[in-house]
């Protein structure tokens, strides 16, 4: 044995000495110069205010150039297929491992993609179909609802010699219901919200958002297509000309000359507004779609998506679409009694699947649960699917927040699952907040001291022990615990909720307080989204009813995690709307036209077109974006840059933080009321470090949420409707937050909040508890009262928890 110890090659212990991931100097976004050594097979949490530097540290640094060096293994031609990350500015990087990444991007929102589709659930219950269902109607595509059936048949020349012409039929069934083409809704459109059948096309019939008198794509091809009178009313209009109008089929016209396609209003609209995803649209055309849009339940398939044939074919009586409405955690229970041994292999790996769902907490959705629909929580855990069944070790898993929309009595499960990726030999990279989490960690970061230019740097390295005790913001906050209200406020009215039944809701009868800050608890998917979305956001008119305490004219605002969508170009500025009265104050102050001062109209400077970069497209490598030598980034310009304001040009302008901006528009030459409220909206909201032109793609989470916040503040609501604004919210900043949400309270608005942080139930004025399981455990009222109440009860998970959280 000596001997051998002797022998051994030291390369195998140098192998073994390979345990840290090293970054040295990283400079991405407002990082300064870090340097960190990271052990592996290790749970390392990253913590820090919002906006401190943790995501550009772990993803903008680590995982990026993780996944950049995986993508330069691949050939070039693969390459050009993939995303092409830049390297990320930092001087060394050593140790790393294959990063895999699971963040909190919503799942696409197409109207195909299911829970089913986007976790190969339904590829496994389709070939299962395919094998054992009774009668047997064909090829795992016969039970697939975005596969449509065809049949062809004519002649085909094979170029072979002689060449010969060869009679074929082709034919392919698919399982995709022909009326709704797998959709599962068919779309009613009212033609009243189209046009105004008094009017004629001269007089603006139209009433279409874009389509102007004038227009010459839209209004234009319709009068000058030869088909229509452009001056008769359309209520005059003869049963032909009726049809031309709404129905035609595309038809090629000479307009002036001009070949075009002219077709029917209706298939226009059906092209430009329906096929779209009804989230990316902008707020107007939105509100067009809501009003002239109904969308029912397809007639044919009821809502299944699915053709006749595929929901004939049954397994022990059950076919593929009930399959797919089960509970997860039931259809597990079912695949469990399928006992052929001719498809075993598959059958446990749908079991495992379906398994790794309940385990994870999601039990209580079902397969043809739309993939849209799912909180930013809820997509990231169905992602970590893939991922916990996975024999792979020596792996590094970052985490954005796992804890987000997940009941205090659900986060100790999620915390299982972190530890056991760890004790498989990963190492698992943690970016959160909640002390909880923070509490499990072998390695603590914390990044600060501030947010934006204030943050970037490390200001504490060790233990969770050594947290506490240092003296970081998050070590003084770490056992910070918010206490129960000594008294809570009356309600001005309430607003009756009867008889909902969204999606598992049972029925439920409740009266949510007005004037005073609600919240709604309960452990994730026991219904609270589908009560106050489904019964008070999407069809306010039922809620208010014809109560006294709602007031006219005044709706629901609601403040949902959705994404912000946006270009590099969109910053907090022009997202907010404070762009338009910082421009007309410079026009005025200059006496020149105020769209010289956008970057993306008139002003723009002529080298990279306001961009303030210049972008080199370097096929299947990362492209390369230098700063414009022009405008050295400023993105004007020079001759506008020569008009001033209060002795600022207007580059100098978007590079203020919201507090200086708010103190240079507040007073002086350059006063400016209408930019002055926003920005002070801003600063509520807790964002008073973002620079007015910092790109909007570079904004964390929690602070999107809150720009967005800060833009509805200015609306006329009666109800603000908040969903989980703590998301993202480091501890010392949820104290702003509550002090913000009790301003709002005390200027008359109600505030109701979808939460599970246990410092906002015990702010709060009234909650209302819902369980007491998840899916069809859950949709019950199991609590409603004072948090004291809840407290003093303990008659719930939530209650429980408060009560072991205030420590009585």
């Amino acid at each position: 044995m000596a001997t051998d110890k002797a022998t051994r090659p030291p390369a195998l212990q140098t192998a073994d000495s390979h345990d840290l991931i090293r970054v040295h100097g990283a400079r991405v976004n407002n990082l300064k110069d870090v340097s960190i050594e990271l052990p592996k097979r290790r749970l390392t949490v990253f913590t820090g205010v919002s906006g401190s530097g943790k995501s550009s540290l772990v993803f903008g640094t680590i995982a990026a150039e993780s996944q950049r060096l995986i993508n330069e293994t691949y050939s070039a031609f693969v390459q050009g297929f993939m995303p092409t990350p830049a390297r990320p500015e930092v001087d060394v990087l050593e140790g790393l491992t294959t990063a895999i990444i699971v963040d909190q991007q919503r799942m696409g929102a197409d109207a195909r993609s299911t829970v089913g589709t986007a976790t190969d659930a339904n590829a496994m219950l389709r070939i299962l179909f395919s094998r054992l269902g009774q009668p047997h109607i064909g090829s795992p595509n016969a039970f697939s609802f975005n596969v449509p059936s065809v049949r062809a048949s004519g002649a085909i020349t094979i170029e072979r010699g002689a060449g010969k012409t060869v009679r074929q039929t082709f034919t392919r069934t698919g399982g995709m219901c022909p009326r709704c083409e797998g959709r599962g809704t068919v779309s009613d459109i009212d033609l009243t919200q189209l046009f105004d059948d008094s009017k004629s096309l001269a007089e603006g019939a139209i009433t279409i958002p874009g389509y102007k008198v004038d227009g010459w794509w839209t209004v234009g091809i319709f009068t000058e297509s030869g088909f229509l009178d452009p001056d008769k009313p359309i209520r005059d209009y003869t049963e032909t000309e009726l049809h031309d109008f709404l129905h035609r089929e595309p038809t090629k016209v000479k307009v002036n000359g001009v070949n075009l396609t002219y077709e029917g209003l209706l298939p226009k609209v059906q092209k430009s507004f329906l096929s779209k995803d009804r989230e990316a649209m902008q707020p107007h055309i939105r509100a067009f779609v809501d009003r002239a849009v109904t969308f029912t339940a397809c007639p044919d398939c009821g809502g299944t998506r699915l053709s006749e044939a595929a929901r004939s074919s049954r397994i022990g009586g059950i076919n593929i679409a009930d399959a797919c409405a089960m509970q997860i955690s039931d259809l597990a229970e079912w695949v469990r009694g399928v006992d052929e041994p001719s498809v075993a292999p598959l059958l446990a790996a749908l079991r495992q699947t379906l398994d790794s769902f309940v385990e994870i907490g999601l039990g209580y959705l079902s397969l043809d649960r739309s993939s849209g629909t799912l909180s930013g929580g809820e997509a990231q855990r169905v992602r970590m699917i893939r991922h916990l069944g996975s024999s792979l070790t020596d792996v590094t898993y970052v985490f954005d927040e796992p804890t987000i929309g997940l009941h205090p009595h659900d986060i100790q499960r999620m915390n299982d699952l972190l530890l056991r990726l760890r004790d498989k030999g990963n190492t698992v990279l943690v970016v959160e907040h909640k002390p909880k989490t923070i509490a499990i960690a072998d390695h603590v970061v914390d990044l600060g001291p501030g947010a934006g230019a204030a943050g970037g740097t490390v200001c504490f390295e060790g233990t969770v022990e050594g947290l506490r005790a240092g003296g970081t913001i998050t070590g003084r906050h770490f056992d910070d615990r918010a206490a129960l209200k000594e008294t809570v406020r009356t309600p001005t009215g309430t607003l009756e909720i009867r008889g909902a039944t969204a999606h598992n809701l049972r029925d439920v009868d409740v009266d949510i307080p007005l004037g005073v800050l609600v919240v709604v608890t309960g452990v994730a998917g026991s219904g609270k989204s589908s009560l106050v979305h489904g019964s008070l956001v999407n069809t306010p008119g039922a809620a208010w009813g014809h109560h006294p305490a709602a007031r006219p004219g005044e709706g629901v605002v609601s403040v949902d995690q959705g994404a912000i969508r946006g270009s590099r170009r969109s910053n907090p500025a022009t997202y907010t709307g404070l762009l338009d009265p910082i421009r007309k104050a410079f026009a005025k102050a200059n006496g020149v036209k105020p769209a010289l001062f956008s970057a993306n109209s008139e002003g723009a400077c002529p080298n990279c077109n306001g961009a303030g970069v210049v972008y080199t497209d370097l096929a299947m490598m990362a492209g390369v974006a230098t700063t414009c030598e022009e405008c050295e980034g400023k993105r004007f310009q020079a001759s506008v840059l020569d008009h001033h304001l209060g002795g600022r040009d207007i580059s100098e302008v978007l590079a203020m933080s919201v507090t200086e901006a708010e103190e240079f528009f507040g007073a002086g030459e350059a006063r400016t009321p209408a930019a002055h409220a926003v920005l002070g909206r801003l600063a509520d909201v807790g964002l008073g470090y973002l620079s007015l032109g910092q790109p909007l793609t570079t904004l964390s989470g929690g602070e999107r949420q809150r720009l967005k916040l800060a833009t509805h503040m200015a609306e006329k609501g009666g109800v603000y409707v908040l969903d989980e604004p703590t998301a993202g919210l480091h501890l010392a900043d949820v104290e702003q937050l509550l002090g913000l949400l009790d301003r709002l309270v005390d200027s008359g608005k109600s505030v109701i909040v979808v939460e599970h942080h246990q410092a906002v139930m015990a702010h709060a004025d009234w909650i209302i508890d819902l369980g007491p399981g998840a899916g069809h455990d859950g949709g019950r009222i199991v609590f409603e009262g004072t948090p004291a109440g809840l407290v003093a009860a303990r008659s719930t998970l939530t209650g429980e928890h408060l009560a072991a959280y205030v420590g009585t």
